[in-house]
């Protein structure tokens, strides 16, 4: 009976499968907004870009641009210089101001409420009373793609029983490679509150190796680098070295190129068909040792940054295209904020991680909008913008990657959009991934669009330095 049941489920399947293949041309998008086949294709938009090769940064304005970001702007940490001796005052400060003890109820995965016992012990878990009243300043490097959270804690919480996409503890992630600042120890030692040059947080002990100062700087500020282009890319399998096997590598690293030894085997396969580069590793007393990995040359890699051009901010961003949102850089992916800092990072140009720091960030020149802003006002500003143009609304940003008959077109990675059909209705649509919409229909609360909730546009081009600050 049990093989016959299986078949009756199976047969199911294909039924149901069956029905779901399209037999002739495919039907429109589901409803989305003015969604078209052809628009979700960059070249689409690169052939309407104006003069889409030309760099639009040179190497030199950029690194001025970032060096001003860790000056000004204070959601970012310039670990250079960070004192040689760290206070209890200063450790304290970070992690308390990274999360607030939750004034409300939380509930897990499986959306029953988290207990009060729970949340005491997350906090208690912190260790601030063994914080030493100095400390010296240590270094590690992230070993493998992990999670940043609130607290040092795995547990998934969210806001709503019915809720599994927003993890309230989440705050971003750390990338194979990426240099840290040790600050402390959650009291079990499965924690480390850590400094990137981005972000504070909480990361797994395992995800991070402690190394001496000198062997952290100069494996950042290597010379020779491969950087990833592509959404993500993977080292090559090898039994050889399991640590730094098909290891996960998110767009924009920069890791320092090896010299093959002169057989030219990597971790027994020859290095000739691919990019031997330097990744960190973890012994089991969590120091730092440096190994090398093999990149495929098929991989979509490149010997720098690429240049900042309208063509490759588009080619970037739909690399995207399609990918699981993920808040916090959950499920392997990414969020808004995210999506629109690794394609900038693959141009080597800094933004900070969350979507209210970018927004106003000095050191980004936003235009900011107000009250005293009229909603034509606003349309006619959004009209003008321009590719890689950066939009805020509470909450989110997009990229602007063009315009159709005068209405700007974005992609983002969203949740989901609502909008005004052509009866005047509002519809709903639940996108949760990264995707392609035009910018003027979108509605924010179900009265006011998202031009008129805009809160600011930051250009990242010196072609808009005129109008950044200009009224519209």
């Amino acid at each position: 009976m049990r093989h016959l049941r299986c078949l009756a489920f199976a047969t199911g399947l294909l039924l149901a499968c069956t029905a779901a293949i399209a037999r002739d041309a495919p039907p429109p998008f589901g409803g989305v907004a003015s969604i078209a086949d052809e628009r979700l294709d960059p070249e689409f938009w690169i052939a309407r870009a104006p003069e889409p090769d030309r760099v639009l940064l040179d190497r030199t304005a950029i690194d001025a641009r970032n060096a001003r970001l860790l000056a000004e702007d204070p959601s970012m940490h310039d670990l250079d210089a960070l004192p040689a001796t760290l206070t209890r005052a200063q450790v304290k400060g970070w992690i308390e101001a990274l999360a607030s003890p939750p004034d409300r109820t939380l509930h897990d995965v499986s959306g029953k409420p988290v207990a009060a016992e729970t949340i005491a012990a997350i906090l208690d878990a912190r260790a601030l009373d063994t914080i030493p009243r100095t400390q010296p300043l240590r270094h590690g490097l992230v070993v493998r793609r992990a999670d940043l959270r609130a607290f040092p804690t795995a547990l998934r919480v969210f806001r709503d029983a019915d809720d599994h996409d927003i993890d309230r503890f989440q705050e971003s992630a750390l990338f194979p490679g990426e240099r840290v600042v040790i600050v402390h120890a959650s009291r079990d030692g499965a924690w480390r509150f850590v400094l990137s040059r981005r972000y504070a947080a909480w990361i797994a002990a395992d995800a991070v190796a402690e190394g001496p100062a000198g062997l952290v700087l100069g494996y950042a500020h290597a010379r020779t680098w491969r950087v990833v282009t592509g959404a993500q890319v993977r080292t090559v399998f090898t039994p050889e070295q399991p640590a730094l096997s098909s290891l996960v590598l998110d767009m924009g690293l920069r890791l320092p190129r090896a010299t093959p030894p002169a057989d030219g085997m990597v971790n027994g396969q020859h290095a000739y068909a691919g990019w031997p580069v330097v990744l960190p590793l973890r012994d089991a007393n969590g120091c730092l040792a440096l190994a090398p990995a093999l990149l495929p040359r098929a991989a979509d890699t490149a010997p720098d940054y690429l240049p900042p051009t309208r063509a490759n901010l588009i080619r970037q961003g739909f690399k995207f295209l399609g990918e699981r949102y993920g808040w916090g850089h959950a499920y392997d992916g990414r969020d808004c904020s995210g999506f629109v800092s690794e394609i900038y990072r693959s141009m080597g140009l800094d933004l900070p991680r969350n979507t209210r720091d970018q927004s106003v960030s000095p050191a980004l020149d936003p235009r900011a909008f107000g009250a005293a802003d009229t909603p034509a006002a606003r349309r006619a500003f959004v009209r003008a913008l321009d590719v890689g143009d950066l939009v805020y609304i509470p909450g989110h940003v997009m990229m602007v990657i063009g315009s159709l008959d005068g209405e700007p077109w974005v992609i983002h990675d969203t949740t989901g959009i609502t909008y005004r059909g052509a009866d005047g209705r509002l519809s709903r649509e639940k996108l949760n991934g990264v995707s392609v919409t035009p910018l003027l229909p979108l509605v924010f609360d179900g009265k006011n669009t998202y031009v008129e909730r805009m809160t600011s546009v930051v250009h990242l081009v010196p072609d808009h330095a005129t109008r950044a600050n200009a009224s519209p």
